[in-house]
């Protein structure tokens, strides 16, 4: 079950003065609203993270009635949630079929990775002017759990923590509007990041350039670390989103999903590293 959480907001304080003798009167007295959320809106955040997890996939039809079990909830908050996510493009809601995780089109690739990109970018320049010590040695931390995860073939686990990383730039960053827009945006384009399976080149230079970052992140290389982030974007994810878009097209899913890449257990190169 799903717990909703109620807020008070504070009276404000009584305005001109007022003697020791005086009671406030009735009209100087405010309540304290309650500010409510309404059930659906509870269920938005759950199922957008469901769909950022790789729950629910891109052309999968959205099982209402195991989401219903799973919160504890009517079918009415739950299309009302759905309807939210189709809203911002997650979804799509068809006729007679319900709602369906919305697949991203060439065309989406081309509209919002430059978007992302940019965010990304900035994201790198604020997080280099911001970071504490303790802030890289989080960074580094979780950048080596990811390199395990690499070099023991967990692909699941690798690219949880990959998100992890993205993510703490924006946090490091501290400007809680950028990370909204990069959060917006990567709701729309979560599968070509944090779901899909990487073919073995893929996956080596997405590892190369997360060392970069790091590296940079350490050195306080804004520049850099811009640099590095735009271009990882715009290079290698665009590649795995495009790689990803092409066997949706041809009917290859199934067979993609099942060729899950081997690397060899090893680090990256020098020549990846750069």
């Amino acid at each position: 079950m799903i717990d909703f959480p109620t807020q008070a907001v504070p009276a404000y304080p009584a305005t001109g003065k007022r003697t020791g003798s005086q009671k406030p009167s009735g009209t100087d007295r405010m309540s304290s609203p309650i500010v409510r959320h309404s059930l659906h809106e509870s269920l938005v955040a759950p199922l957008r993270e469901m769909i950022l997890q790789g729950e629910l996939r891109p052309g999968e039809k959205v099982p209402e009635e195991e989401l219903c079990e799973r919160f504890g909830v009517s079918r009415t908050p739950i299309r009302e949630a759905l309807k939210v996510l189709a809203a911002e493009g997650v979804l799509q809601i068809l006729p007679h079929r319900g709602a369906i995780v919305a697949r991203i089109t060439e065309e989406q690739i081309e509209e919002l990775f430059p978007i992302m990109a940019s965010l990304e970018r900035l994201a790198g320049l604020l997080a280099c002017q911001n970071a504490t010590d303790a802030d890289v040695a989080r960074m580094r931390a979780l950048h080596e759990r990811m390199i395990a995860c690499y070099e023991a073939d967990d692909e699941v686990e690798y690219l949880r923590h990959n998100r992890l990383i993205h993510e703490g730039f924006f946090t490091i960053a501290g400007n809680a509007t950028l990370s909204a827009f990069y959060q917006q945006i990567l709701t729309r384009i979560h599968a070509c990041r944090f779901v899909v399976r990487k073919s073995r080149e893929h996956w080596q230079a997405a590892v190369a350039e997360h060392t970069q970052m790091i590296e940079a992140l350490a050195a306080r290389d804004a520049p850099r670390l811009a640099a590095i982030l735009e271009t990882h974007v715009t290079g290698t994810t665009v590649g795995i989103a495009r790689a990803f878009v092409s066997r949706l097209q041809t009917g290859g899913e199934a067979q993609a999903a099942a060729a899950k890449p081997r690397p060899r257990g090893r680090k990256p190169t020098a020549a990846l590293t750069g």
